[in-house]
C-alpha cells in the first residue's frame, strides 16, 4: 500500500547558488530510471569508496532501474530494507558543450547523489555533506509520484560543481536510497540525468516527455521571498525548522537574486496549509517567524505591522492570481480588519515556485484582530466576556468542533452547524471561558429563532453588531463566494466593556470566488450565494439559518440595502472596482508570466475552474466581466428600501477630465467646479504620490519620475469619490 502523498516539493543542493542565465541550445538525457543500474540492499555499510569511479562493482548485484518493492513503480525488486546503494557509469562526449544538468528523482522516502564521489543532490536525510549510514533512516515521508499520474522531483545541478567533477569520457552517478523505517510499506527509486547541451549536437538520448528545463529566475519587480528547508520536506500538521530570506528593496526599486536580504534574514518554522488545494502541485504553506533558539520572532514584514504568524497563500486554480487580495482589499475599505496582502514570488530551496500572496494569518493582536486577550484567571465578570475568535470550517489542522448549533441550517434538519476555537485555541480555552462563548452565541441563535426576534431588547440585535453582519453578507454575496457563510468564516467578540457584540469576520479564503467556481452556482451572477432552497448536491456543509431569519426583518433589510447603495457611490463604485483590478493585471503582468511559464495550466481546466481562459489578459477580462455582471444584479435584486440614496453610476461622471492620457510626464486635470476638492494621485500599490486640497478648476501633475504603469486618480467634493484610471507610458 502507498503511503499518503505528503509533499512533492522540489529541492536543490545548494541554497546560495544563484541562478543566473545559462546558454542552452536544447536538452538531452544521459541516465534513464530504467537502464540497467548495479545495487546493493543495505544490510551493512558498504565499502567507504563506492561512490568513486575506480570502485569495483562486479560484487553488486545489477537490474532495470527502478528499483524497489514492486508495487506498480519498480521494475527490480528488492526485499524489505532500511536502504539502498545504486551506481549507474556513463560516458560523457565533450564536456564543453555542457552548460548545467538536472537530476530528476522519484524517490521514495530519501536519497543523496553523488557525481564522482562529490555531493549533487539530497532529500529528507542528514545534512549536506556527511554520508548517511546504511541503517539511518529518513527525517520524513516523501511519496513517490509517478506511479499516480505525477512528475519526478527536479534537482538542478550546482553549476561550479558540475564543471569541476563532470568528466570527459566515463563518470558515475552513486544513489544512496533511505526508508522511513524497516516496516515501510514502499521504498521507490527513479534517477534521470539530463544535461544542457549549449549547442546542436546530439551524443545523448531524447528527454521524457515530461522533462521541462529548469526555470531561470534573475529579478522581479515583486518582492522575492526564498526559503531553504535544508533538506527536510514541509509536512501537514508538523512543523520543521527552515530559513528565510526576504529581498524587497523600497522606492520600487527592482528585486535581483543577487541582492542582500534587507527585509527578513532569519529562522521560520513551516508546514502546508490549506485542505482541498493541498493536492496542487503549488503548495500554500503557513508559516512563523523565529530567532535562532525557537522563540517567537515579532517583525515588521513587507509594510505590514510587526507579528511572528504569517500564510504564504499559492494561487493555483485561481488564474488571476488576485481574488483574495481582491476582496481583502475592498473587505478593508468597508472598514474593520481583513488581513493585508503582499503579491511576491516565491524560490523554494533554489527552484522557482512562482506568484504567492504573502499574507496576515487571522490572529488576536492589536494590528489584527484587536480584541482582548483572556489570560488564565479571566473567569469571572467583564473579563470573562472577551475576546474570542470562533470559526465554521472543516475539521483542518488536526482539531476536531467544538460544539454544534442547537439549530439546523434551512432545509436540512439532518445537519448541524459546527464551531471551533480559534482563540483561544482548542488545547488552550479554559472550560469556563468556552462555556461562556458557547452560551453566548447559544443564547443568540435562540433569541434569533425566537418569535421577539426583532425586539431590540429580547432579539437579536442584543447580541451582534449589525454592521459587520452587513459587510460581511455584502463582501461575500459581491464575490458569490461558493465558501461563503459555511466554510472559512470567522466571529470575534471583545469584552461587554468594549462593545461586547458577536462581530463577522474577517474575510479569509477567496480563491473560488468570483465565478472560479463550477459547483454550487458559484459561476452565475443573477442568483444569491445565500439561497436558503438550494442545497448543493453532495455537500456535507451548510449555511447557518441565521441569514435566511435576519431576512425576514424589513429594518435589517433597509438597513442592508441603504449600506449597499452608499458603498456604490464610493468604495463599491464600478469604476473603482474595475480600475483595480487593471492596476493589479498591469502590476503582475511581467511575475504571472513566469508563473504560467512554472505551471502551465493557462488554458487547462483545473479544479474547480467554471471558466478556463487561453491567456491570462482573457482570465482577467472574465474577472472583470463577471463582477459588472454581478454588481448589476445585486443593484436591480436587493431587498429593502433606503430613501435619499441612489445609485447613478454616471451622476458624477463630468466632475474631472484627465488630459493628455496615456500620458509621458505630467497629467492635466480639469476640475469642473471651484468648489473645495481633494485630489489624490495613487499608484498601482494603493501607494499615494500626489495629494492636494484645491478650489481651483485645474491641477498639474507631474510624473515623470514615475515609472510607467496604471494609476488611479480620485477627485472628492462635497463627500463624493470620483475615479479615473490614468496611464503613464
Amino acid at each position: 500500500m502507498k503511503k499518503k502523498c505528503l509533499f512533492s516539493g522540489l529541492l536543490l543542493l545548494l541554497f546560495s547558488t544563484s541562478l543566473q542565465s545559462q546558454t542552452v541550445n536544447h536538452w538531452e538525457t544521459a541516465i534513464f530510471d530504467n537502464d540497467i543500474w548495479k545495487y546493493l540492499i543495505g544490510t551493512s555499510e558498504p565499502d567507504t569508496n563506492w561512490r568513486k569511479l575506480s570502485f569495483n562493482d562486479s560484487g553488486w548485484l545489477q537490474g532495470q532501474g527502478g528499483i524497489g518493492y514492486g508495487d506498480g513503480d519498480d521494475n527490480t525488486v528488492v526485499a524489505t530494507t532500511v536502504s539502498l546503494y545504486l551506481r549507474k557509469s556513463f560516458t560523457i562526449v565533450d564536456t564543453s558543450k555542457i552548460e548545467q544538468a538536472v537530476l530528476n528523482v522519484d524517490y521514495d522516502d530519501a536519497f543523496v547523489a553523488y557525481l564522482n564521489d562529490v555531493e549533487i543532490a539530497r532529500a529528507n536525510v542528514g545534512s549536506v555533506g556527511d554520508h548517511p549510514t546504511f541503517n539511518q533512516t529518513s527525517t520524513g515521508l516523501h511519496e513517490a509520484q509517478m506511479y499516480q499520474g505525477g512528475n519526478p522531483d527536479q534537482f538542478l545541478i550546482n553549476v561550479q560543481l558540475l564543471k569541476a567533477n563532470l568528466l570527459p569520457g566515463n563518470n558515475v552517478l552513486s544513489v544512496q536510497v533511505h526508508n522511513e523505517n524497516i516496516s515501510s510499506s514502499d521504498l521507490t527509486s527513479r534517477i534521470f540525468l539530463s544535461l544542457g547541451i549549449n549547442d546542436g549536437s546530439t551524443n545523448y538520448s531524447s528527454t521524457p516527455n515530461w522533462f521541462q528545463p529548469p526555470f531561470v529566475f534573475t529579478s522581479s519587480n515583486l518582492p522575492i521571498v526564498i526559503l531553504n528547508t535544508n533538506n527536510q520536506t514541509i509536512l501537514d500538521n508538523i512543523r520543521i525548522v527552515a530559513d528565510m530570506g526576504i529581498i524587497y528593496n523600497p522606492g520600487g526599486v527592482r528585486n535581483y537574486m543577487t541582492d542582500p536580504f534587507n527585509e527578513y534574514n532569519g529562522k521560520i518554522s513551516i508546514e502546508l496549509r490549506g485542505s482541498s488545494s493541498q493536492s496542487f502541485p503549488k503548495k500554500s504553506y503557513s508559516l512563523e517567524t523565529q530567532d535562532t533558539l525557537g522563540n517567537n520572532n515579532n517583525i515588521a514584514i513587507m509594510d505590514m505591522p510587526s507579528e511572528n504568524d504569517w500564510v504564504l497563500y499559492a494561487p493555483y486554480s485561481d488564474k488571476s492570481l488576485i481574488r483574495n487580495v481582491f476582496t481583502y482589499r475592498f473587505g478593508e475599505k468597508l472598514g474593520g480588519y481583513t488581513p493585508r496582502t503582499k503579491l511576491c514570488e516565491v524560490v523554494l530551496n533554489n527552484v522557482y515556485q512562482g506568484v504567492y500572496v504573502f499574507t496576515e494569518k487571522i490572529k488576536r493582536d492589536k494590528d489584527r484582530v484587536d480584541i482582548a486577550k483572556l489570560d488564565l484567571d479571566d473567569l469571572a465578570g467583564d473579563s470573562l466576556t472577551g475576546g474570542y475568535i470562533i470559526k465554521i470550517d472543516k475539521q483542518t489542522g488536526g482539531s476536531g468542533y467544538d460544539w454544534s448549533s442547537p439549530i439546523a441550517p434551512p432545509n436540512a434538519s439532518f445537519q448541524q452547524i459546527n464551531y471551533q476555537f480559534h482563540y483561544p485555541k482548542q488545547n488552550d480555552i479554559l472550560p469556563a471561558q468556552a462555556n461562556y462563548i458557547e452560551t453566548y452565541i447559544t443564547d443568540f441563535e435562540n433569541a434569533l429563532d425566537g418569535p421577539n426576534y426583532t425586539d431590540p431588547t429580547l432579539g437579536y440585535r442584543n447580541y451582534i453588531d449589525v454592521p459587520s453582519f452587513i459587510d460581511f453578507f455584502i463582501m461575500n454575496e459581491l464575490t458569490k463566494n461558493v465558501d461563503g457563510f459555511r466554510l472559512s468564516t470567522y466571529m470575534h467578540k471583545d469584552k461587554d466593556s468594549k462593545g461586547g457584540k458577536l462581530t463577522m469576520g474577517p474575510l479569509w479564503d477567496f480563491n473560488l470566488a468570483l465565478g472560479n467556481a463550477n459547483y454550487c452556482d458559484g459561476s452565475v451572477t443573477n442568483s444569491w450565494g445565500l439561497d436558503f432552497n438550494y442545497v448543493c448536491s453532495g455537500d456535507s456543509w451548510l449555511n447557518p439559518f441565521w441569514w435566511e431569519k435576519l431576512g425576514q426583518d424589513s429594518t435589517y433589510n433597509n438597513q442592508l440595502r441603504c449600506r449597499w447603495e452608499n458603498l456604490r457611490l464610493n468604495e463599491l463604485h464600478l469604476d473603482t472596482v474595475l480600475n483595480y483590478i487593471d492596476t493589479m493585471a498591469v502590476y503582475i503582468d511581467e511575475s504571472q508570466q513566469r508563473n504560467f511559464q512554472k505551471w502551465p495550466i493557462l488554458g487547462t481546466y483545473v479544479w474547480p475552474n467554471d471558466y478556463v481562459g487561453p491567456t491570462y489578459a482573457s482570465e482577467i477580462n472574465y474577472l472583470k466581466n463577471w463582477i459588472t455582471s454581478r454588481i448589476v444584479w445585486i443593484d436591480n435584486n436587493i431587498p429593502g428600501n433606503c430613501y435619499n440614496v441612489g445609485v447613478d453610476e454616471h451622476a458624477f461622471e463630468t466632475l474631472f477630465e484627465i488630459y493628455p492620457n496615456p500620458a509621458n510626464n505630467y497629467f492635466n486635470v480639469s476640475l469642473n467646479s471651484f468648489n473645495e476638492k481633494y485630489v489624490t494621485l495613487y499608484n498601482g500599490l494603493g501607494q499615494v504620490i500626489y495629494q492636494v486640497k484645491t478650489n481651483d478648476n485645474k491641477v498639474f501633475i507631474d510624473v515623470s519620475q514615475q515609472p510607467n504603469g496604471i494609476y488611479m486618480l480620485e477627485v472628492i467634493e462635497e463627500g463624493i469619490s470620483k475615479t479615473k484610471k490614468a496611464i503613464k507610458y
